[in-house]
């Protein structure tokens, strides 16, 4: 590229400036600067060697001017892009505001899952706290500006007016206020510590694995004859897909199931379809259809009385008369979609090892990058797999069923009493009636599903209701069993002590109680103290370790601090309600499912024939398209709504930041501001899918 001319390049004719000519490569978002020698350089340098060729330039003040204007230019388009962006998010919360929408109107209540009386009363207790916060907010503020610094040895000397007040007030606090917080403060701080030391544990667990590439291998090779592929180790497998009104996403996991890789005579497919929209009914029954004229082994199933949620249309499907020829059940839920070789990875393990009653694959997500949201559900749900599975798995042989992605023993199954309905969690529940049975569990961390991550914070809200109440209910109805089984003491322990108590109900605990409740009070009650290591270190040291499994992610890290801190506010609610068997805690809510998978995953998962087909009796990709885009605009209008609890909360942390500036506690300001904030963007939904 030639020199530029003019003001920037230089003054015309022979009076313009003499220097080396630059070429720009301006490839967003890296600059890279490339320098071309001139014959004039050139004799320059061999001058300045005395005759002799130089081994290097050194750089005039026109090339370092260059680099200066161009990091000064990229600078000024972050600013920008950073501007635009506040801007953008300013408006978005006006707009909300001005909507007016919150998660109390008339059916979100009963659509979240929660349960009214502990919503009300939970948020009356926010408020009344943000209430008292204000008032001694503004007591300290006044102190501050009225010049009160009373020292605790002037407590007992006699003053007058509102001086008085305020000395009798830090009397009452000093005697009174300030032991039960620090009572409740110190044993917060045990139960973060256990916690941490636990996640700690689970993390060298993990780093131990990896170093000695323990991996879970079949007792014997399932290897097929040479000669005759199908002669292999290839036992009867029934496939099951439950349902409910996901017309976005069922379509993909058919194709996906019916082009597993596994002799077509050897397994069969049931799509267990509970919707009660007539159309998505029609939708799922017609695909089933054209399945089954291209010869695949599937059968559509819709049950009159939906009872029992997903747990009873398992129990249903599996009370047909046919089951008993099969020794295996894959599940999956509608959005999941797994690899022709998913039955050869996972079945394989059941051969000759009589004791194995599951097989758990991991999970992968076709839209982690889609927002903020699912990045941080990412993050989480890396470390589940990562390291609470894995680690589970290895060296314990049990875990959590995932609910989908699994391949059962039926034997297993039916010894352990079949899918039950007395919790939202049936996954978790007859996992844990197997474990009591004898079963054991192997979970493969190099075999993924794909499947999506709830965009929407309204969906991750309930999703994560559910999943934090129905531990609870599982807790109060297994505890007698867990008591009374013949296993070893150790496995006792480890289901009571670990996988129910810390995990289940301590860790939303002291997360709400510590972060929300505790460290804002120290903040007006400054007798009762909350160190810096545990308001800073270890939680920075512990979301490290969260992070650790998925290393792309680490920009991310203080956004998932926070968000979980937010997020503890729904966990300790759906807590309490599952402990306590309060209001709608046995409700289920179906995720809402966005359907990211694009035309190009339906043809390539449809069969050879079928690629190069448009009529018939072929799925009609082109239709498929039609019939989505007609569907959402016939759905019926999301909205973005503000959510009361965390608005409420972010303004109590607001003010408790500002009670810490005055003190001038430089960590705890920062954490109470940057939470409070964290809060703030939640309670005005802007952290999920925007819907304009």
């Amino acid at each position: 590229m030639t020199p530029w001319s003019g003001l920037w390049g230089g003054k015309a004719g022979g009076d313009a400036y003499r220097g080396t000519p630059v070429v720009v490569k301006m490839e967003n978002p890296n600059w890279s600067i490339s320098e071309i020698s001139s014959p004039e350089d050139d004799d320059e340098d061999i001058l300045a060697a005395g005759g002799r060729r130089k081994g290097g330039r050194t750089k005039n003040a026109k090339q370092i001017r260059w680099v200066l204007l161009l990091k000064a230019h990229r600078a000024a388009g972050c600013l920008a892009s950073l501007a635009s962006a506040a801007v953008a998010l300013g408006g978005a919360a006006r707009r909300r505001v001005a909507a007016g929408r919150t998660d109390a109107e008339a059916g979100v209540v009963a659509a979240t899952g929660e349960s009214p009386v502990v919503r009300s009363r939970f948020y009356t207790f926010i408020k009344a706290f943000l209430v008292v916060s204000l008032l001694l907010l503004a007591v300290e503020v006044a102190a501050y500006f009225n010049g009160w610094n009373l020292a605790a040895s002037a407590l007992a000397l006699p003053v007058i007016g509102l001086e008085s007040l305020y000395a009798s007030w830090l009397r009452f606090r000093a005697t009174y206020v300030a032991p039960g917080i620090q009572f409740l403060t110190d044993a917060c701080v045990v139960l973060f510590l256990i916690q941490s030391a636990d996640r700690l544990i689970q993390c060298l667990g993990c780093f131990y694995i990896h170093i000695k590439r323990i991996k879970p291998k079949p007792k014997s090779l399932a290897l097929p004859d040479v000669e005759d592929p199908d002669a292999g180790y290839y036992p009867m497998v029934l496939v099951q897909i439950p349902m409910c009104n996901e017309k976005e996403v069922y379509q993909q996991s058919i194709a996906a199931v019916c082009n597993l890789d596994w002799p077509k005579s050897n397994f069969l497919v049931q799509v267990l379809d509970d919707s009660d929209d007539p159309l998505t009914q029609t939708l799922i029954r017609e695909e089933v259809a054209k399945w089954q004229q291209q010869g695949a082994r599937i059968v559509y199933r819709h049950r009159v009385l939906r009872d029992g949620y997903k747990a009873g249309n398992l129990k249903s499907a599996m009370s047909c008369s046919y089951v008993k020829d099969y020794e295996f059940v894959a599940i999956f839920d509608a959005d999941f979609q797994p690899h022709p070789d998913f039955l050869k990875r996972t079945v394989p393990h059941f051969k000759d090892n009589n004791e194995l009653g599951l097989v758990q694959a991991r999970w992968s997500f076709v839209n982690k990058d889609e927002n903020l949201l699912t990045r941080l559900q990412y993050i989480n749900l890396c470390f589940h797999f990562e390291v609470e599975q894995q680690v589970n798995g290895v060296f314990l042989n049990f875990f959590g069923f995932n609910g989908t992605a699994g391949v059962w023993r039926i034997k297993a199954l039916e010894d352990s009493g079949g899918w039950m309905e007395r919790t939202t969690v049936e996954d978790m529940d007859i996992a844990v009636r197997a474990h009591l049975h004898g079963w054991k569990f192997i979970f493969l961390n190099d075999v993924e599903c794909q499947c999506e991550l709830p965009e929407s914070y309204e969906a991750y809200r309930k999703q994560q209701h559910r999943w934090h109440s129905g531990p609870m209910q599982l807790f109060r109805l297994c505890l007698p069993d867990i008591i009374k089984c013949k296993i070893a003491f150790w496995k006792k322990a480890n289901l009571i002590f670990l996988f129910f108590l810390l995990r289940k109900l301590i860790l939303p605990f002291y997360s709400f109680t510590l972060f929300c409740i505790i460290l804002p009070m120290t903040m007006f009650v400054p007798e009762a103290e909350l160190p810096d290591w545990v308001v800073c270190y270890i939680p920075a040291l512990m979301s490290l370790l969260n992070i650790l499994p998925s290393p792309k992610s680490f920009p991310f890290i203080i956004p998932y601090l926070l968000f979980e801190n937010t997020m503890s506010v729904t966990k300790f609610n759906a807590m309490i309600s599952g402990l306590f068997q309060l209001g709608s805690a046995y409700e289920w809510v179906v995720t809402k499912k966005s359907g990211r998978s694009s035309e190009g995953d339906l043809i390539s998962l449809a069969p050879k024939e079928l690629k190069h087909l448009k009529t018939g009796s072929a799925p009609n990709l082109d239709a498929v398209a039609k019939e989505q885009l007609a569907s959402k605009k016939d759905a019926k209008k999301k909205h973005n709504r503000i959510y009361k609890k965390e608005l409420a909360l972010s303004m109590l942390l607001l003010t408790a930041a500002a009670r810490s500036l005055l003190s001038k506690q430089g960590i705890h300001f920062y954490f109470l501001l940057f939470q409070g904030i964290s809060f703030l963007l939640v309670g005005l939904d802007l952290i999920g899918e925007q819907v304009e």
